[in-house]
């Protein structure tokens, strides 16, 4: 009898903590739980502008994201894993990695002479480092991979633009 009565108790409290907690069921999703969001994809990015929308990234562009958290993260993102980024420290404030209007602009070409050879070798900014010695081709070509994925408005490739004309 006692222990009915201890368990009734308990179960009573329970219940009502339970039903003073709330769940926002709203929140972004988790990266973890979205990681492989469709068939093919390697991994995810969460939209910098939209966080309930996930990207799905093929290897290549899984590989360029983990080489941008590694070594672009810092100045061309507004957070990092660690925090707060050191962007607005940076004169004149980098692109963000996702930002299509600047970087849509610039060739693959363009962008793989900036990341081996700097900001000055292309008459940008002397505060954008050589990667040349540190990342090889085909890590610089991953990285240019994941910033198309995750460019908004999305990247177009003039090769894409050219079919979709002829049409």
């Amino acid at each position: 009898m006692k222990f009915t009565l201890i368990f009734l108790i308990v179960l009573v409290v329970c219940l009502d903590v339970a039903s003073h907690t709330t769940i926002s069921l709203a929140s972004k999703p988790h990266p973890l739980e979205a990681q492989y969001v469709s068939y093919g994809s390697y991994g995810s990015e969460i939209d910098w502008n939209d966080p309930h929308r996930i990207i799905p990234l093929g290897y290549r562009q899984t590989q360029g994201k983990r080489i941008f958290d590694q070594q672009c993260v810092w100045c061309h993102a507004d957070a990092t894993p660690a925090g707060p980024s050191n962007r607005s420290n940076v004169t004149p404030t980098p692109a963000l990695m996702n930002d299509g209007t600047v970087l849509n602009k610039d060739g693959d070409d363009f962008l793989r002479k900036i990341i081996a050879q700097g900001g000055t070798a292309v008459r940008r900014s002397p505060m954008m480092p050589p990667y040349g010695n540190s990342l090889t081709d085909d890590d610089i070509s991953t990285l240019i991979a994941y910033m198309r994925a995750i460019a908004a408005p999305p990247f177009k490739s003039p090769s894409t633009t050219r079919r979709d004309e002829s049409r």
